[in-house]
């Protein structure tokens, strides 16, 4: 018979659950609590009524339609934007006025009426919704995400610490993974793994390079010469041309959940060749399906295909876009590159340089090409530069998205970074917008380019704590130019979209101001003394300079109006529970978006009259 200590052995295989444990999971729940009432409240899903006032804080009460027994009480305070910031220490539930635990699965289930989420949809998400708990608590436990590790933490150190999206609730979902996978897998953990090899027949895969980086340039530049002789004498004993092939890096959990199954009949008439694990190890990003080499940070990102669902969308990649994301990226790269002004801010991208999309004939024939669907996404792989290629002596890097990040005891890394700067809070807040802002504007109004610009997209190249550039990256899947009417050559054409004038500012509204900008100036007024309203203020003079440098753009100014006195409040938590398998039509990203109502411009006060209009007063 097994005694105790074998049967605990045993359970090692089975994946570590020491953080699921009453206390951490509690906190779990109050911070993610928080969150989903502040966001649902934002988002006009749910209203809670106010019943008193204690100095700066409102109080409030919320209780379900459906069941007056059970109420929800804290204080908050308002800011621009409409944000709600809840002192989570006021937070209380209690059920026929006695006091019960935070739990946020029971809260979605007593909201679900106000939330109208169908009952097709509910279980899947409250499995998000768990796994996303789950992943705090592994988070609370492992202490990487705490301010005083990540001040101190490299790149992947910082990359591992982030927490997720800020204003999707259920944003750590990895539907698919075991608790094995998790441990090895989830960014937040911090394990490196080995990337799979396989060999694709050309019949049936394609690929791409920006000019000057060959097939062969590539594989020498990613594996070693004893990788490639083992991996082409693979091939070769199988009695197959070698030269008929090409080499990709796929995800382990693809090839044992997806491969081997859906791709069973190629893998048996050698379309698909295993090869083995490659020698370098690597990282996964806040993405999860993109990857940063810890053994040579100097080769190149690998991005895959990888099946699970996660926040709003299964995320494979397209092997019918692969073609074309070279293209697309050098593209992009060369109209920043000969523009002066985006020269002048030193901003930049990290290119996607080439891709390799493999094609499941099957599928095809039996969607009669339809390639929307995720199991037409399920085998592509793509490299991308390293940040590490744009770097100057003195200069290192960090996620955008720690501007955001407050850690499980209340502490902000921002006010950190400001204060290790030496700068006053407003040069340093002037120098963020100056890096960051003024390009995107720029994108926007001389190119009609737009980018996906939230935290985890955009790089901060940083001297002595204080970002002096920044890199975008995440180019082909997510730049758009907003007319078809724009000359754009080639495959790049597919960046073209036509977006209604009045939804084209959503971009940089919604984007920006309403998804990043509205918790950056919380966390600068809660936790560096420094006024919601000094912040927009910042931002309005960020526009007002861009504007008063390029006045010839006056008209456009006009045509969109960034001072108008509201926008549509584009509501995304709405959006992930109407559909949370595929939120957004991608072929149509505007016209999927939900909104309710809208917001009042933070920045309209500082309206300035342009220089145009000056003459005609005079």
């Amino acid at each position: 018979m097994r005694d105790m200590a074998q049967i605990k052995e045993s359970l090692k295989t089975a994946g570590s659950i020491d953080y699921l444990t009453k206390n951490i999971w509690g906190k779990a729940n109050l911070i993610l609590l928080r969150k989903a009432i502040s966001e649902f409240a934002h988002e006009l899903i749910i209203e809670p009524i106010e019943v008193g006032k204690n100095k700066d804080w409102i109080e409030y009460e919320l209780l379900p339609i459906k069941n007056k027994a059970i109420k929800y009480q804290f204080k908050a305070k308002r800011f621009l934007l409409d944000h709600w910031y809840i002192d989570v220490g006021s937070l209380k539930k209690t059920v026929s006025d006695q006091e019960a635990p935070p739990d946020l699965i029971s809260f979605i289930i007593e909201f679900k009426r106000e939330i109208r989420i169908s009952k097709e949809i509910l279980p899947t998400y409250l499995e998000e919704v768990s796994s996303t708990l789950r992943a705090l608590a592994y988070a609370i436990n492992s202490k990487k995400g705490n301010i005083d590790t990540l001040i101190r933490a490299d790149y992947q150190g910082i990359e591992c610490g982030m927490s997720g999206h800020p204003t999707f609730i259920a944003n750590n979902g990895r539907i698919g993974f075991s608790s094995e996978d998790y441990e090895k897998f989830a960014p937040e953990t911090g394990h490196s793994f080995q990337l799979l090899w396989i060999a694709v027949h050309q019949g049936n895969a394609e690929f791409s390079g920006i000019k000057g980086l060959t097939y062969k340039l590539l594989i020498d530049k990613e594996l070693s010469k004893k990788d490639i002789a083992i991996f082409e004498k693979t091939v070769v004993e199988l009695g197959e041309d070698k030269e008929q092939y090409y080499f990709m890096p796929i995800h382990p959990w693809q090839w044992h959940n997806k491969l081997v199954h859906i791709f069973a009949a190629d893998i048996a008439y050698n379309k698909i060749i295993l090869l083995g694990f490659g020698e370098d190890n690597y990282r996964p990003q806040q993405s999860i399906r993109t990857f940063f080499n810890v053994d040579n940070p100097h080769k190149f990102y690998v991005k895959t295909a990888l099946s699970i669902l996660n926040m709003g969308f299964v995320r494979g990649l397209s092997p019918y876009y692969m073609s074309s994301t070279p293209e697309i990226n050098v593209w992009v790269d060369n109209l920043i590159k000969n523009d002066l002004y985006l020269q002048k801010k030193r901003f930049t991208v990290i290119k996607e340089v080439a891709t390799v999309g493999y094609r499941n004939r099957y599928y095809e024939e039996a969607l009669e090409n339809d390639n929307s669907t995720a199991y037409t996404k399920m085998l592509a792989s793509l490299w991308r530069e390293t940040p590490f290629s744009k770097l100057e002596k003195g200069q290192h890097v960090m996620t955008m998205a720690a501007l955001l990040h407050v850690d499980s005891n209340e502490n902000a890394l921002l006010p950190v970074l400001i204060k290790k700067s030496k700068l006053s809070t407003t040069i340093w807040i002037e120098r963020y917008l100056d890096c960051y802002l003024s390009p995107i504007l720029h994108c926007f109004y001389t190119h009609d380019l737009v980018f996906m610009p939230h935290g985890e997209n955009l790089i901060m190249v940083m001297e002595q704590y204080a970002p002096v550039k920044m890199i975008m990256k995440d180019i082909a899947e997510e730049v758009a130019v907003l007319s078809k009417e724009k000359k754009i050559p080639g495959q790049t054409s597919r960046i073209g979209v036509n977006v209604p004038d009045e939804f084209k500012l959503t971009y940089i509204f919604t984007d920006i101001f309403d998804c990043f900008f509205r918790y950056l100036s919380q966390i600068l007024e809660i936790h560096c003394n420094y006024s919601d309203a000094s912040f927009w203020e910042l931002v309005a003079n960020c526009v007002v300079n861009y504007q008063k440098e390029h006045v010839h753009l006056s008209a456009k100014y006009k045509k969109f109006d960034l001072f108008s006195d509201e926008f549509p409040r584009c509501c995304l938590n709405r959006l992930q529970m109407g559909n949370n398998k595929q939120m957004v039509n991608l072929s149509d990203p505007i016209g999927s978006l939900k909104y309710a109502g809208f917001l009042k411009n933070p920045i309209s006060a500082f309206n300035p009259v342009l220089e145009s209009d000056k003459d005609k007063i005079k």
